[in-house]
């Protein structure tokens, strides 16, 4: 018995050590993990700093904007810039951002009269544009300035985002659903812009003495204007505050107000009677989903309804007509009839399109369709050994031109990157579907480009965005009400207003959060509650909520901006 005791007590002490130094390592391994973790965050850190130092770098600090003549917007830029504030407080970004929208909103590439961008400045100072408009570039821009008007809360840059929304409604949209991909700069060789500009002579025809004269100091319109072909043709562009204005002409600021209004209207209706250029009528679809997001934006911000009926009836106009269950996304429409297997941008930027859809109606056939259009992308798109997206599906047959080679876009040029976007929607479907596996492609398509994405710059701007998503612990406010509810739409306006980077809006009535026909990871992470009515407001951050908030105050205090970093 002694021995077998020994025997025992023997193998237990062996046991123990084995187990001593399982343990030992299993320990040694997750600081190891930990490390490594914490070198990996480091160096995703340094790629972004790197990203937004050299777009800072390009920064004009005389005219705002980055680079110089010929000057182009760059939305994703400025999106990350704004992002990059929001999350550090760094006064500097906001500066940047502000000054540039400032810049391109007072010069002549911002339409004046008829709202809108037209495509890039051939000057540093904004002044003299190239004429034509494009729809992608005013989708972007227009989100720019909704959420600068958010964080800012300066009435120009709203007045510029009505102004944009204005241009979109009355010359790219369809009559029924659906927007144009572009406006022409000029109507034939001779012409430079004539639409657009005025001489002297011409706004005397228009206007009265008065209604000249403040347009002539507002918009510096003087017998030589800025247009090398025809010298007496000026530009508009906000030269004098109205303030300046109204000492000079000893009248008031409100005065001067209501006779640019006037004047306004009276040149924007002769200016119709000329030859208009040309429109390009084709439906893309990716620019079609750019210009949806940005309109549901605008509905969120703005609290109008136009925009958003005008998103969604695009959308649908989409998915019924451009969609194929097998192939996904068409590339375009003509007469609503589908034209050219679809490239990877069309797919992501209408899967985003889709879940912003979901985000703002509640409606689950949005999010079905998003999900079945990602697994469609992966399957035509991803490849499998390297990781990352082809910008044309692997089973294409018919390949011509630029289209026989296969590519894989990381580069913001001049729409955002395709492989950035497919990174944004993988993490947001891998949050509302519980997809661990849409996570491990967001992961493994960042870490492809990982290496370059720091010296790329401005051109990696929606690659550092979709870094900083991707790394950051997820914020959704869910508000569930009645859509009837003035309620609901204060806690949904609160929850729009807040200023936190990242943050996701979602909105469900009560019955469908009761009856549980919600997304596996929603479904998983909303409590379960009895709803009397009463619109509520449930902030979720990661997989855990906050208690149910029914006040837009409270809800403001709790999405207050996090201390800076």
């Amino acid at each position: 018995m002694k021995r077998v005791l020994e025997a025992v007590a023997h193998n237990y002490r062996a046991e123990r050590e084995r187990i001593l130094e399982s343990a030992e390592k299993i320990a040694a391994a997750l600081r190891d993990l930990e490390a490594s973790e914490d070198a990996a965050g480091e160096a995703n850190e340094s790629i972004v700093k790197a990203i937004v130092e050299g777009i800072g770098g390009m920064y004009d600090r005389a005219h705002g904007g980055f680079g110089s003549a010929p000057k182009f917007p760059h939305p994703a830029a400025i999106d990350l810039l704004l992002d990059a504030y929001l999350e550090t407080r760094q006064e500097w970004l906001l500066t940047v951002v502000t000054a540039t929208l400032e810049g391109m909103g007072r010069g002549g590439v911002y339409d004046q009269l008829g709202g809108g961008f037209h495509r890039y400045s051939v000057d540093e100072r904004w002044v003299v544009p190239h004429f034509e408009k494009m729809s992608y570039d005013n989708a972007g821009l227009l989100r720019n300035y909704l959420a600068a008007y958010q964080v800012t809360r300066n009435e120009f840059f709203r007045e510029i985002a009505t102004g944009t929304l204005g241009f979109i409604e009355n010359v790219l949209s369809a009559p029924d659903a659906g927007f144009y991909a572009s406006q022409d700069a000029d109507v034939g060789p001779d012409d430079d812009g004539d639409y657009f500009t005025w001489t002297r002579e011409e706004l005397r025809a228009v206007l009265d003495e008065r209604e000249a004269e403040v347009v002539a100091l507002r918009y510096q319109v003087d017998a030589e204007g800025e247009m090398h072909h025809n010298p007496a043709k000026n530009v508009l562009f906000i030269d004098q505050p109205l303030e300046a204005i109204a000492a000079r002409l000893q009248i008031t600021t409100a005065e001067v107000t209501g006779v640019l209004a006037r004047a306004k209207e009276k040149l924007l209706a002769a200016r119709a009677k000329r030859l208009t250029p040309f429109v390009d009528k084709t439906i893309y679809t990716s620019w079609n989903a750019m210009m949806i997001s940005a309109l549901l934006e605008a509905f969120r911000v703005l609290q109008e309804d136009g925009p958003r009926d005008r998103a969604l009836a695009t959308l649908d106009l989409l998915v019924a007509r451009a969609y194929d269950p097998a192939k996904g996304m068409y590339h375009s429409l003509v007469d609503n009839t589908p034209r050219i297997e679809g490239l990877l941008e069309d797919q992501v930027f209408t899967v985003a399109a889709l879940l912003d859809a979901f985000e703002v109606t509640g409606t689950n056939f949005y999010f079905q369709r998003a999900l079945e259009l990602m697994e469609i992308t992966i399957r035509r798109f991803w490849d499998q050994e390297e990781g990352g997206f082809f910008d044309t599906a692997q089973d294409l047959t018919d390949r011509q031109g630029s289209l026989t080679l296969a590519r894989k876009p990381f580069q913001d040029s001049p729409t955002p990157a395709a492989n950035s976007v497919a990174v944004m929607v993988l993490n947001r479907l891998d949050l509302l579907a519980d997809r661990e596996d849409f996570g491990e492609k967001a992961d493994a398509t960042l870490s492809l480009y990982a290496a370059k994405a720091g010296q790329a710059g401005i051109f990696a701007a929606t690659y550092g965005l979709a870094l900083v998503h991707h790394l950051r612990s997820p914020l959704q406010v869910v508000v569930v009400g009645r859509p009837d509810d003035e309620h609901t739409t204060d806690l949904i306006q609160a929850a729009c207003e807040a200023p936190r980077a990242g943050t996701r809006v979602l909105f469900f009535e009560p019955r469908t959060v009761e009856s549980r026909d919600l997304p596996a990871g929603l479904a998983d992470t909303l409590p379960h509650l009895p709803f009397d009515g009463a619109p509520v407001a449930l902030v979720c951050e990661g997989s855990a909520c906050h208690p149910p908030i029914q006040t837009p105050e409270a809800l403001r205090e709790l999405l207050s901006p996090a201390p800076a970093k």
